[in-house]
C-alpha cells in the first residue's frame, strides 16, 4: 500500500503579510478619507469671527452642558458664547438650536437658556430636539425646517466634518469655529473625533445612514433661508 504524499503545511507566519497590507490600505483609507473632508471644507471653516460672511440661521450644535462628573462642560460654553457673539454681531438672525433630549437631558433647552443668559432673546431661537447626532441635524436642518444656507457653530476639531455632513444634505455651509481649548483639556475629545471622521464617511457613502427622526416641516421665522 502505497502512502499518500504528506500534506504542505502552511509556514508560520503566513497571515503577518495579509495583515501588513490591511494596515497599509486601512493607513491610505484614512488618509484620503481625511483629505476629502479637509477638501469639503475648505476655507469654509473660520475661527476669527470677521471672516464669516452673514447668513440668515446659524446652527448650534448641541453638546452635554455638564461633564459625566457633573462640572459644567468648557465645549458647551465655548460653542454658547461663539453662538452669542454671531448674533450679536449681526452675522445671524436666527439660531437653530440642535440637540439631544433624553428625560432630563435637555441639551436645546440648556443652549436657550445659556444664550438668554448672553442676551441672545428667546425669539431669536429654534429648539431641534432630534437632533441626535451631527448627521441628524443637517439633514433635519434641510428636510425639515428648509434651511439650505446657514452657518455651523461648533468647535475647531468638529467643524470639518460638520461641513461635510452639511454639504452631502444639500446645504451651502460656512462653520465658525469656538474658542479652542488646551491640549490637555481636550486632547480625548480630539482623539475620538479621528474614529468620528471615519464613521461619518461610512455613513455617508456605504451605509447611507438616515437620520433617526424627521417629522412635519417646520417655518423658522426669518425670511430668504437659503441666502
Amino acid at each position: 500500500m502505497i502512502a499518500p504524499p504528506p500534506r504542505k503545511q502552511r509556514a508560520p507566519g503566513n497571515w503577518k503579510p495579509w495583515l501588513r497590507r490591511l494596515a497599509v490600505l486601512s493607513g491610505a483609507a484614512f488618509v484620503l478619507g481625511n483629505v476629502w473632508i479637509e477638501m469639503r471644507a475648505w476655507r469654509r471653516v473660520h475661527a476669527k469671527l470677521e471672516h464669516v460672511a452673514p447668513a440668515e440661521v446659524a446652527l448650534v450644535l448641541g453638546t452635554s452642558y455638564k461633564l459625566r462628573g457633573g462640572g459644567p462642560n468648557p465645549f458647551f460654553a465655548g460653542r454658547i458664547a461663539a453662538a452669542a457673539r454671531l448674533y450679536h454681531a449681526g452675522k445671524a438672525r436666527h439660531l437653530l438650536l440642535s440637540g439631544n433630549r433624553t428625560g432630563a437631558h435637555d441639551e436645546p433647552t440648556a443652549m436657550r437658556e445659556a444664550l438668554a443668559a448672553l442676551a441672545v432673546p428667546a425669539s431669536a431661537t429654534t429648539l431641534d430636539y432630534a437632533g441626535f447626532r451631527t448627521l441628524d441635524s443637517f439633514a433635519r436642518a434641510k428636510q425639515i425646517f428648509g434651511v439650505s444656507r446657514l452657518t455651523i457653530v461648533t468647535d475647531d476639531f468638529h467643524a470639518a466634518r460638520a461641513v461635510l455632513l452639511a454639504r452631502h444634505f444639500g446645504i451651502d455651509a460656512q462653520a465658525y469655529c469656538s474658542e479652542p481649548l488646551p491640549l490637555g483639556a481636550s486632547k480625548k475629545t480630539r482623539l475620538r473625533e479621528i474614529a468620528a471622521r471615519g464613521k461619518a464617511l461610512l455613513d455617508l457613502y456605504v451605509l447611507r445612514t438616515q437620520p433617526r427622526f424627521l417629522g412635519p416641516p417646520v417655518a423658522l421665522p426669518v425670511t430668504n433661508q437659503g441666502g
